[in-house]
């Protein structure tokens, strides 16, 4: 985990949700960005919630995750609250497969706006990279290692690229 105060605060409803978060935090910890973990619940601990949302922007945090399921309530709460850019994860933690999640944190109101991924781990990661880009705006580091970030990304693709290229090869 890279060292220093915090930038990004992820915050989760349950502890169950970490599994998907995992890939925000590979994410964040590939470009080399301090991040914090936590769980607070909108519904079961809202005046924890509150206190976090409200006291994040003082302690040098610049950009919110939020994970939720269900009603996913949490990503909007924290924008309720926060001056900071928040982004949501929609979970599949319910029969619905993640859409109940997925229209909760897209359907907010004017004015208090959640930067929605996709649902479950692409949408974890993806957090993580949307949170390096809106960093990368005021820090020439980020914005280095953000583009390493992306040209490792493009490495592999290039070399699945020629190992499909091989195998197809060595079938004719």
């Amino acid at each position: 985990m890279p060292r220093g105060r915090p930038r990004v605060g992820i915050v989760m409803g349950s502890d169950s949700d970490l599994d998907v978060l995992r890939e925000t935090i590979k994410v964040l910890d590939d470009i080399g960005i301090a991040h914090e973990v936590v769980v607070a619940s909108a519904h079961r601990t809202p005046e924890q919630t509150r206190r976090y949302a409200t006291r994040a922007d003082r302690r040098g945090i610049r950009v919110l995750i939020a994970g939720a399921g269900g009603a996913a309530a949490l990503p909007g709460f924290l924008a309720s609250l926060s001056p900071l850019p928040i982004i949501g994860v929609p979970l599949n933690s319910t029969p619905l497969s993640g859409l109940d999640s997925l229209l909760s944190m897209v359907q907010m109101p004017k004015g208090v706006p959640v930067a929605t991924m996709a649902v479950g781990k692409w949408g974890a990661a993806n957090a993580g990279i949307l949170a390096a880009q809106i960093l990368a705006l005021g820090d020439a580091g980020v914005r280095k290692r953000l583009a390493a970030f992306r040209k490792t990304m493009a490495a592999e693709v290039a070399q699945r690229s020629r190992r499909v290229a091989a195998e197809l090869r060595r079938k004719r």
